[in-house]
């Protein structure tokens, strides 16, 4: 069997977006600031429609685009900046 250069280069970015998504996620988990870990979650997010585009799903992968991306990880950093944050209690 003889792959084809297109082939290999697909391989090589569904490598590529795989590592990264698995990056960012072990980086949500791992993340002592929550702003830190909202922000790996997006590129999580932009990480996995990547995976779905190249998967020929490009539907999903827009809709991964808008409305998790856009909306819920905007959502997320918003509320997550908009909390009050008392200094100087250690709870």
């Amino acid at each position: 069997m003889d792959p084809t250069i297109g082939s290999i280069i697909e391989m090589i970015v569904f490598a590529v977006l795989a590592i990264t998504a698995i990056g960012f996620s072990l980086f949500v988990v791992t993340a002592q600031d929550v702003v830190r870990a909202a922000l790996s979650s997006i590129g999580t997010m932009f990480s996995v429609a990547g995976l779905f585009i190249l998967l020929n799903a490009q539907f999903l992968g827009v809709v991964q685009i808008l409305v998790y991306v856009g909306a819920v990880g905007v959502l997320i950093l918003f509320a997550v900046m908009l909390t009050k944050k008392e200094f100087g209690t250690d709870a």
